[in-house]
């Protein structure tokens, strides 16, 4: 059966705007001429069908993958609303994936709250996509400041100082 990824990635409401599905992985040329692409697959788990997360990559058109993240459903809370409220058990095959099998009329993913996946895809472009999340696209993670985290000074011998 279809995973409509179509539909998953436009619920993610990802701001490229040069970008297409093939199949069930999404690919966005994030920074117009640029040559780096992004492709978004979805990741399998052991089980037949199932699926745990998304994969990210960074692709070259000469050098191939430069770099990817795999970022999971249980991890990014994609799944937890659905789980709670049909105790679904932690450790079992349903928990923060889903399957191929799917009622008719829905999608295989019913249930996914995509906030969490959004936010993490926006922090790994914006690592290898500077100024790819536009200003007309409001960031969800707005309003959030970081935190500078001190480093502990290193002697000439490459130990740490105490």
């Amino acid at each position: 059966m279809s995973l409509q990824a179509p539909e998953f990635f436009a619920e993610l409401c990802l701001p490229f705007h040069d970008s297409t599905v093939v199949g069930n992985t999404y690919f966005a040329a994030p920074v117009p001429g640029a040559p780096l692409r992004l492709r978004i697959d979805f990741t399998r788990t052991i089980h037949a069908d199932t699926y745990g997360g998304l994969r990210l990559a960074v692709v070259h058109p000469e050098h191939g993958e430069t770099d990817a993240v795999a970022l999971s459903f249980l991890d990014h809370g994609t799944f937890h609303r659905r789980d709670e409220a049909t105790n679904t058990r932690p450790n079992t095959k349903h928990h923060g994936t889903f399957d191929t099998y799917h009622r008719p009329g829905r999608p295989p993913w019913e249930g996914a709250v995509t906030t969490g996946l959004h936010e993490a895809i926006e922090q790994y472009t914006a690592v290898w996509f500077p100024g790819a999340w536009t200003a007309s696209t409001p960031s969800r993670a707005a309003g959030r400041s970081a935190h500078t985290s001190l480093a502990m000074p290193v002697t000439r011998s490459g130990a740490r100082a105490r």
